[in-house]
Formats: structure tokens, C-alpha cells, sequence
């Protein structure tokens, strides 16, 4: 039997409840997900590196430690060549309401221009992570505001500890 494997890219800038919970249950529909964490684009809160060990972490903690089924990978370039390097067979993506769906849905139709065999599958979120983006994780935390209804307390940690190195 062959292993089926999902990419779910993102940049992960912070990692939310959302995220954990699309792994989750992209682990119910695959023997295999590996979360593909886009290289510095912008400005990100944090840099590439060190959201690959947050997310390591937060996965470890959340009973989903990497491993076999599954990895946390950077990436830079094309999605589906990144899936296509990990045998991903799929790309994983969220979906909260009509402005994500709009983007996601050009995004499919381009990634299936340029590799007709890696398809998309799109998850809404579950009712208790709708609200949450990673933009406004880093909004409010930049603000001053809490975000630990959002995020595991390992990321509030990180971002505290970012924000403070950062004089912001």
C-alpha cells in the first residue's frame, strides 16, 4: 500500500490553534503530513528557523511530535515542487470564509497548471479556530494585547520573548 502524503504549506508566522488543528485532522485523511514552512518573505515576526522549531515543538506538545507521520520542513520556491519533493500527492489547506476561499481557489487552479498530479484539499476550520490568523496573532501581540486564546504557550512565550529583543 502507498503511503498518501499532504503538504500543508504556510509561513506559520506565528503558529495558531488553527494550524495544530488542520494537522490534526489532515492526519485523519493521510498516512502523512509534512508542514512546509515558506522561507522568510517580508518581514515575519519570527525567521524561517525558528518557526521550523516552533512548530516542532508546538506539534511535540500537542501530541503530534515529528516524526514519521509527520514533518516540519522549510521550503523556498514553488509549493507544488516542494510537495513534489516530499511525495506529496496533495496540498493541505484552510479555508475560514469567502476572502480565503477566492485566493485559494486561483492558487489551486495555478498549482494544478504546474503539476497536474499534485491535487488540493481544502478543510474548513473547526468553530473554535475560525477567528484565528497568524496576522492577527502578530497584530494583537504587537499591540500589547494577549493572544494565549490563539496560540500554545509556547508561541506566547516566543513572541514575548521576539518582541521584547526587539524593543517592540
Amino acid at each position: 500500500m502507498s503511503k498518501r502524503t499532504a503538504l500543508f504549506p504556510g509561513t506559520f508566522d506565528p503558529v495558531t490553534h488553527g494550524h495544530v488543528d488542520l494537522v490534526r485532522r489532515g492526519l485523519v485523511l493521510f498516512d502523512r503530513v509534512v508542514v512546509g514552512v515558506v522561507a522568510d518573505q517580508g518581514k515575519p515576526l519570527f525567521p524561517a528557523a525558528d518557526r521550523v522549531r516552533l512548530l516542532e515543538q508546538v506539534l511535540e506538545a500537542e501530541g503530534l511530535a515529528a516524526g514519521k507521520r509527520v514533518t516540519v520542513a522549510p521550503f523556498q520556491g514553488l509549493v507544488v515542487d516542494a510537495a513534489k519533493s516530499h511525495g506529496a500527492v496533495c496540498l493541505l489547506r484552510g479555508i475560514r470564509g469567502a476572502l480565503d476561499w477566492d485566493y485559494e481557489m486561483r492558487m489551486a487552479f495555478a498549482n494544478r497548471d504546474l503539476a497536474p498530479d499534485v491535487d488540493t484539499v481544502f478543510l474548513p476550520p473547526s468553530a473554535s479556530t475560525a477567528p484565528i490568523s497568524a496576522s492577527l496573532v502578530r497584530e494583537v501581540a504587537r499591540l500589547g494585547g494577549a493572544v494565549d486564546a490563539w496560540v500554545h504557550p509556547l508561541v506566547v512565550k516566543a513572541i514575548e520573548a521576539r518582541l521584547t529583543a526587539s524593543g517592540g
